[in-house]
């Protein structure tokens, strides 16, 4: 179904960004109760559900791959104040917490929503076909960035532990913000052919038939669907930073380890994406759902180090965010495995359940390392 054109002012997806924003307002520093706790769960899943339908609109209107560089670059800065606040908030109990949720969000994105987004796709249409030269270049920029920023803290020497030096880390951040932005650089201006879908019957801009029966919002719609976007996203982190204090307690009653908050932090702010791509795949457009899996997870650590790097000149205590020998394992295989289902550019449902097995022995080593 193509986003709406017309624009109720009363509309849920309207209102609940509104109303996110009240409660978070609300219920911000205070201990919750336990039936509060499930009302601000409820509140928080509307918030996902409007933003989900708000970047539709705004990438209807402004097209693809714009629409869902919008909305992982969104996600991901909302993401970084989370990170940073709950870093400061925490203190040195928090020093590994920037690089659990960024491997998790890398995860999620290239395991759990391309491998979600395959199943979908190739369940209804059998065979789901894609661009291999965007997609390939969005999973070397991802391996690239993932590896100087995550995976080389474990092995230099100039500070014990998994930990750059000052030098090391400012050179990591700028070289992430290169590599994004040359990436950003591909994507919208130089081979944005390259992100466009391809799936059968498509029009000759790179649109959906489906989506072409309905005319692009109006200006002011547009326009009032980034505000209620970003309205929506700063509920969506702000209440799942509300919640914190519960899933911390939750995490530690089920004897799982504290890093595992940093993956069901990545979880809560990915889920507006992941439905998003859901949708995209469901409608046989799933170049759509790549760009935003690999798009979100190489603005997840390529904003986020940089942002980390500035902020731990403040933060107290060390910034770890080498992996572990499992995580580096884990991070190996969803590359190879990434590389060898974007490479033909066309895909079935055995790519995606292995991506989804893949995602399952993340989520299963992590709580259980």
């Amino acid at each position: 179904m193509a986003p709406p054109t017309r624009f109720s002012s009363l509309s849920w997806a309207n209102v609940l960004p509104v109303v996110a924003l009240v409660v978070l307002a609300a219920t911000w520093g205070r201990t919750l109760p336990p039936v509060l706790v499930v009302v601000v769960a409820v509140v928080l899943a509307g918030a996902v559900l409007a933003a989900v339908h708000h970047a539709e609109v705004v990438a209807h209107r402004v097209g693809e791959p714009f629409g869902s560089l919008l909305l992982a670059v969104a996600v991901t800065i909302i993401e970084v104040a989370l990170i940073v606040t709950l870093s400061i908030s925490g203190g040195p109990e928090t020093a590994t917490l920037a690089r659990d949720t960024v491997f998790a969000a890398a995860m999620i994105t290239c395991n759990g929503i391309v491998g979600l987004s395959l199943f979908l796709g190739a369940r209804r249409y059998g065979l789901v076909v894609f661009n291999a030269e965007g997609s390939g270049a969005a999973l070397a920029t991802v391996t690239t960035v993932a590896t100087l920023s995550l995976v080389l803290p474990t092995f230099t020497t100039s500070r014990p532990g998994p930990e750059f030096s000052g030098s090391q880390l400012a050179f990591a951040a700028v070289a992430s913000l290169v590599v994004y932005a040359a990436f950003v650089m591909t994507q919208t201006v130089r081979h944005r052919d390259f992100f466009l879908p391809v799936a059968d019957g498509e029009n000759a801009d790179g649109q959906d038939p489906e989506d072409g029966h309905a005319a692009p919002p109006t200006t002011r719609a547009a326009i009032t669907s980034v505000v209620l976007l970003l309205a929506a996203l700063v509920a969506v982190v702000g209440l799942a930073k509300v919640e914190s204090p519960a899933i911390e307690a939750g995490v530690a009653a089920v004897g799982f380890p504290p890093s595992f908050v940093g993956v069901v932090i990545a979880l809560l702010v990915l889920l507006p994406e992941t439905l998003a791509a859901s949708r995209a795949a469901r409608r046989n457009r799933l170049q759509i759902s790549l760009n935003l899996a690999f798009g979100s997870a190489l603005a997840s650590i390529g904003l986020t180090i940089p942002v980390i790097a500035v902020a731990s000149i403040w933060l107290d205590g060390p910034l770890l965010l080498g992996l572990g020998a499992t995580q580096m394992v884990l991070l190996a295989l969803t590359v190879v495995v990434g590389a060898l289902t974007v490479v033909t550019g066309r895909a079935t449902r055995l790519h995606g359940v292995v991506h989804l097995v893949l995602l399952a022995a993340f989520l299963f080593l992590a709580a259980n390392p």
